[in-house]
């Protein structure tokens, strides 16, 4: 009997080429595997993930750029595929991709213009305005696309009916005595003005549509925080079994709050929490409410601590419950470093203590002068010697601002 080797060969085969693929042809392999997954948003998070590990630039949808499927550009980054964006048909990434071979959209009037707007409604231009599709027009930003200047009708309304009857003019092949076609010059709508959306607010737009955060994570700020200062995950809530006595402190971003009333007339809360990987819904009752209740805003950072406790006993059955959550303390997130970091310790190879390199180091911390210790801990990885050297005399003020250049720089460092 050998169908069970057959199969083996083949599945040995299949694997080998597929490690082929992602070794040789990196952004051609994920972008095919992207392609294939990309109604799948947990498939496509995770993906995008591998592509930032691998070192491969995931740039957003682009009606100058992207086709319907995730693709590799010129320089060799993927390209988002439109197809991926809510609101926005098959029909609608056809009639943009045949029209652009006629050269690269301008603006978005230009676009309006020479697309076919029976297959891109005004909801593909707006799903493709939030999620960064216009982005490579220059002259226009997000918000503007949805300035409203009181008229009840917004920019890109405008835009999107100005090509109509641009179109419409096109089509009425109206003709002079001279037997030409006369054509009517109609204005653009004047670009309103106003302020660019906040960081917080792009993503969360570009999230409604396209299901994740392309552009960045709102939580990009705070990696070192997250880092240096949670010793858990949103994704360990999950199995709360495995954390029996344990604080788990960690990092997000509050996506959804919702404040309510018990029968019995007391206030609680039922809010989600996400970090980088997962999201999860939690349920706040009691003086626990009373006592945290002003950190529960939407699109706040914030830092939890949570103690994991055996559930309640059940009288009849002798049985424990499931596990109860006790929230210890909440901060905001922007508050950690300054609130929790006591003492910076630089790691430095021996090989490293050599006067330009030191030079550069020296000259990074005096910038940085502050009250926190300094610690250097200098190693010899070959005789396995090490020492630890506090310094006396220098302090530093641990930021963000400073850890970033030490990284730049690529200094190893720990915090307390």
């Amino acid at each position: 009997y050998a169908f069970n080797k057959s199969h083996s060969t083949c599945y040995a085969w299949i694997a080998y080429q597929t490690a082929y693929c992602k070794a040789h042809y990196p952004a051609e392999y994920m972008a095919a595997v992207l392609s294939n997954n990309m109604n799948d948003i947990k498939q496509v998070t995770f993906f995008m993930e591998e592509c930032k590990r691998m070192g491969l630039e995931v740039l957003g949808p682009d009606v100058n750029e992207s086709f319907r499927k995730f693709t590799v550009n010129d320089q060799g980054a993927v390209r988002f595929g439109m197809g991926a964006v809510k609101g926005v048909g098959a029909n609608a990434v056809k009639t943009i991709v045949e029209n652009r071979e006629d050269g690269p959209y301008r603006s978005v009037f230009d676009l309006a213009k020479r697309i076919d707007l029976r297959a891109a409604n005004k909801k593909a231009f707006e799903s493709l305005a939030l999620a960064g599709g216009f982005d490579s027009f220059m002259a226009t930003h997000r918000a503007q696309y949805f300035k409203d200047e009181g008229d009840g009708i917004t920019f890109l309304e405008k835009a999107v009916k100005y090509g109509a009857k641009f179109q419409e003019n096109e089509n009425s092949a109206q003709v002079s005595l001279f037997g030409e076609a006369s054509e009517v010059q109609i204005p653009e709508p004047v670009v309103p003005p106003c302020e660019e959306w906040g960081t917080m607010e792009k993503l969360r737009r570009e999230k409604e549509v396209v299901g994740i955060y392309i552009s960045g994570h709102p939580l990009d700020d705070f990696k070192l925080e997250m880092d240096n200062f949670c010793n858990g995950k949103i994704s360990d809530f999950n199995n709360l079994e495995m954390h029996l006595n344990r604080e788990l402190t960690i990092g997000g971003v509050i996506s959804d709050v919702q404040h309510r009333v018990s029968k019995n007339g007391k206030g609680w809360a039922a809010f989600t929490v996400e970090d980088f990987d997962e999201s999860f819904e939690f349920r706040m009752f009691g003086e626990e409410y009373l006592k945290f209740r002003h950190f529960l805003i939407p699109n706040s950072f914030v830092h939890m601590r949570v103690f994991i406790r055996e559930g309640w006993t059940n009288r009849e059955t002798g049985k424990k419950g499931d596990p109860r959550m006790q929230f210890n303390n909440f901060m905001q997130l922007q508050d950690v470093m300054e609130t929790f970091s006591k003492k910076l310790t630089i790691n430095l190879d021996l090989q490293e203590v050599q006067g330009d390199r030191i030079e550069q180091l020296r000259e990074t911390l005096f910038n940085h002068r502050g009250d926190h210790n300094l610690h250097f801990y200098v190693f010899e990885p070959k005789e396995k010697i090490a020492l630890q050297m506090p310094s006396r005399k220098k302090k530093v003020k641990i930021s963000s601002a400073l850890l970033n250049e030490l990284k730049a720089q690529r200094f190893s460092f720990k915090l307390n």
